[in-house]
């Protein structure tokens, strides 16, 4: 058994949509990034890379490359499972937390789970995600940007 852990980022601006764990989130700013700018799926993503010794989202995803250009973070997830199953790993559970003041974040969760767990090919019951605030404190609490983290832990085949 290997445990990873991932951690993203990512600015609030305006004329972007607000992606997270691959459920579009009516909001009037969204995550500034190449890609999608999925704080969540990046944060799990290198959870589990981490945990198979797989280096990180911007070895396998970097942001200079025009093909990663606005994709979508749930293929990238994908590939990260074909990666972990090619090298005989299969994913016993991911726990990641979205840290943002607004908006809420309850009613999209469930989905969130369900769109990890179909990309990974595994049980929705393998994964948990959860939704907090800073009080009002720091990048996050004052609305400037969204943080993730994640653990993942995996097993050998």
């Amino acid at each position: 058994m290997r445990v990873g852990m991932g951690y993203d980022v990512h600015k609030l601006v305006e004329d972007r949509a607000l992606i997270l764990g691959g459920v579009c989130i009516p909001y009037e700013k969204g995550l500034l990034g190449h890609s999608d700018a999925d704080v969540l799926i990046h944060a799990v993503m290198d959870a589990l890379l981490g945990a198979a010794a797989l280096g990180d989202i911007g070895r396998h995803f970097p942001d200079s490359d025009p093909k990663y250009k606005g994709i979508s973070s749930m293929l990238l997830l994908e590939h990260v499972g074909s990666l972990l199953m090619e090298n005989g790993y299969v994913v016993g559970n991911i726990d990641a937390t979205v840290i943002a003041q607004r908006p809420k974040l309850a009613p999209y969760i469930e989905t969130m789970r369900e769109n990890m767990a179909k990309a990974l090919k595994i049980e929705v019951s393998r994964v948990n995600v959860k939704a907090t605030t800073e009080e009002g404190l720091g990048f996050t609490g004052q609305g400037l940007g969204i943080a993730s983290s994640a653990v993942a832990l995996i097993e050998a085949k």
